[in-house]
């Protein structure tokens, strides 16, 4: 779908440079190792799962949780984007006892399953998951970015990327993510 509102190239969600992922606190972090099914680590991302496929969120998976956690958050992004940092997916409040999401998450505010988890906004100004749909050219790189937590964040359903690292932070137990490319044709 060029055009129409579907190029990365229109800058952030909120129009302010994205803050570093980096969150600064004193706590060892567990390592989170996230996969997926659908793309190894640093490969493509099948076009199924981008704007000129089905759009739909790929399968990820993750092992247990770090002692004493309570949520997981996971932030998808493409630091290659020309208008600066792309947010593709904001989920949070997920259960500790989730360790995996299935291919095509609903694009709901508030998700049945895994009971609890909301959405936030992307960068294209909807609820859920956006699939890469970078400029024609080189490949850009998506980061999936999996947040251990040692509470719920308990914000409202839509709420943005750094509405979601500010409420992180100091509360991380662990972090892990894993990297697709994705490339249009010329």
């Amino acid at each position: 779908m060029a055009g129409g509102g579907r190029d990365e190239a229109a800058g952030t969600a909120s129009g302010t440079p994205q803050r570093p992922m980096t969150m600064a606190n004193t706590k060892t972090l567990t390592e989170l190792a996230v996969a997926s099914t659908a793309f190894k680590d640093g490969a493509p991302i099948p076009v199924q799962f981008t704007c000129d496929g089905a759009d739909e969120s790929p399968p990820l998976t993750w092992p247990d949780a770090p002692d004493n956690a309570a949520s997981y958050a996971l932030i998808v992004e493409d630091p290659d984007a020309p208008g600066g940092t792309f947010i593709h997916w904001v989920l949070y409040d997920l259960p500790a006892t989730t360790h995996a999401l299935p291919r095509g998450v609903p694009n709901d505010e508030s998700l049945s399953s895994p009971a609890g988890a909301k959405q936030g906004k992307n960068s294209f100004k909807k609820i859920g998951y956006g699939g890469p749909c970078p400029p024609k050219g080189k490949p850009h790189h998506y980061h999936f970015i999996l947040f251990a937590l040692d509470k719920s964040l308990g914000l409202p359903p839509g709420a943005s990327r750094d509405q979601v690292v500010d409420a992180m932070r100091g509360h991380e137990l662990g972090r892990g993510e894993v990297v697709g490319t994705y490339a249009r044709k010329s």
